[in-house]
């Protein structure tokens, strides 16, 4: 059930499509833009949910201009090739808010039209799908020390042990496939499980002063990867170094889609 009356989802709706033009004039993943950004997911995740055509729409713009293209020469007005650059990006960020403009308003006419918003949701929170998220952490709480023999020197070694439980049981993934594209720096989610929705990510902690860079980098993690997914999962392998597990997890417990789990050597 929608947090939100017709009439809030319809000005808000309003008020985001209005917006979408002011934003023109301040730079991709600016605050402006990420705080419109995230409005507008939360929105949308609400009122319809995150695999609606108009949630999925949305994420999948990349605010940029995505492949190659040709900088300098006689026709490019820069002298500098990096303003050259970031030009282009800049009139491809214009144009897709456009497209997220032409989004919103269809997604609006979907709600005007409709009798009970509600009925507008299209949940994926199935009870198979519920326990296939189960299963993923329960490899990782309960089966993923036992084929560590070694202490891990490298993220990737918990990465390899952790994919070879994916493999044994038979769960569909892929590997450090996906790119996302956030606040202009490229995010990579170890692991992502399509059928569930769910991003993968796993951290490594094993000397002093790393368990703080953790938190902070997953914290930078959430915002980017939620931009994508609906489930995120962040699993962080201690080699003695985590002192008080409930207080480290604990600090992420406020976000029902962020799962965090550490799990010791």
């Amino acid at each position: 059930m929608s947090r939100r009356s017709r009439e809030a989802a319809v000005a808000e709706f309003n008020n985001l499509i209005s917006q979408s033009d002011r934003l023109k004039n301040v730079r991709r993943f600016s605050a402006e833009h990420s705080e419109w950004l995230m409005k507008t997911l939360s929105l949308l995740e609400d009122i319809f949910g995150r695999q609606s055509r108009y949630y999925r729409s949305i994420t999948s713009l990349q605010w940029q201009r995505t492949g190659s293209m040709l900088v300098g020469g006689l026709m490019d007005p820069f002298l500098d090739i990096g303003e050259s650059i970031e030009y282009k990006h800049h009139e491809a960020y214009k144009q897709q808010l456009d497209t997220a403009k032409g989004i919103l308003k269809a997604a609006l006419a979907d709600i005007e039209q409709s009798e009970n918003i509600d009925d507008l949701y299209e949940g994926r929170n199935t009870p198979p799908e519920t326990s296939l998220i189960v299963k993923v952490i329960n490899l990782a709480e309960h089966k993923l020390r036992k084929v560590i023999r070694d202490t891990p020197a490298r993220e990737k070694d918990v990465q390899d042990a952790y994919e070879n439980l994916l493999i044994g049981a038979d769960i569909p993934y892929s590997r450090e496939s996906e790119h996302i594209e956030y606040s202009s720096k490229t995010y990579i989610p170890d692991f992502v499980i399509e059928m569930i929705d769910l991003a993968i990510d796993m951290k490594l902690c094993s000397r002093d002063g790393r368990e703080k860079e953790i938190i902070s980098e997953i914290n930078d993690d959430i915002m980017a990867y939620q931009t994508k997914h609906a489930n995120l999962l962040f699993l962080v392998y201690d080699v003695g170094f985590i002192r008080d597990v409930d207080r480290f997890v604990g600090a992420f417990r406020e976000n029902e889609h962020v799962i965090v789990r550490a799990i010791k050597h």
